[in-house]
């Protein structure tokens, strides 16, 4: 009874260790996505840069059609009013040139702004890019980083589960069931040792006549209060 012990201490230990390492490459898998969609934002940043920009290209190219059109317009009134016989005629056109003249100076204006924010998404679109270059390229680096030691991890998961199976066909079916069941239900540790009348997985006094029993190695105990197997550890 005494190895079967010694052999489920073993194997609590070898999942302890896993769990360990695999909550290790949880964390590393988790700054890994963190770096890529890091990335991943910045390029959308950049597409809704680029998205603003040809719309402010494409109002700029409109507003120019019109302020070509209405320049136009003028200058055909003006070349008809050389035609012109009447005066009442002639003041009409006059009011047609002067509100156009107007509407191609508030045009004007209107292209005025839209250059200087075609300029200015035009900056930050250029400052975004090269961002997004070196943080890519950081990018990279951090990542390849992250899933060498993914790796590395993964490759010590693999060489303990490898003792692990080994431990495991020592120890019979039925009790490394009861065990897995055990470590499921108390938060990964079947195992718990008792030590001066106590129970140290959950602290809890044992009943003195099981404690007692502890010291035969006849049988697998367990602690009545949690359940989990006892293992006798005398104070040092």
């Amino acid at each position: 009874m005494k190895k079967r012990l010694e052999m489920l201490e073993q194997l609590q230990e070898i999942d302890q260790t896993i769990d360990v390492l695999k909550a290790g490459q949880s964390a590393l898998q988790a700054e890994l996505l963190g770096i890529s969609q890091g990335v991943d934002v910045a390029r959308e940043e950049i597409v809704l840069l680029e998205a603003g920009l040809a719309k402010q290209e494409a109002e700029k190219g409109e507003l120019e059609v019109t302020h070509a059109a209405e320049l136009e317009n003028i200058t055909r009134s003006e070349t008809n009013m050389k035609e012109i016989k009447t005066n009442k005629e002639f003041q009409a056109v006059g009011r047609e040139i002067t509100a156009a003249k107007k509407q191609v100076t508030e045009i004007e204006d209107l292209l005025l702004q839209k250059i200087s924010q075609i300029e200015e998404l035009a900056g930050e679109l250029a400052a975004k890019r090269s961002l997004c270059g070196e943080l890519a390229e950081n990018s990279a680096q951090r990542i390849a980083e992250k899933q060498s030691e993914i790796d590395k991890i993964q490759s010590d998961i693999d060489a303990d589960v490898v003792r692990r199976e080994k431990v495991v066909n020592e120890i019979p079916a039925s009790l490394v069931k009861r065990f897995t069941i055990l470590r499921e239900q108390r938060h990964g540790r079947a195992l718990a040792i008792a030590r001066d009348g106590n129970c140290l997985g959950c602290n809890m006094h044992l009943p003195p006549q099981l404690y007692n029993n502890l010291y035969k190695n006849e049988e697998l105990l367990t602690c009545p209060h949690c359940q989990r197997i006892l293992i006798l550890r005398l104070q040092q």
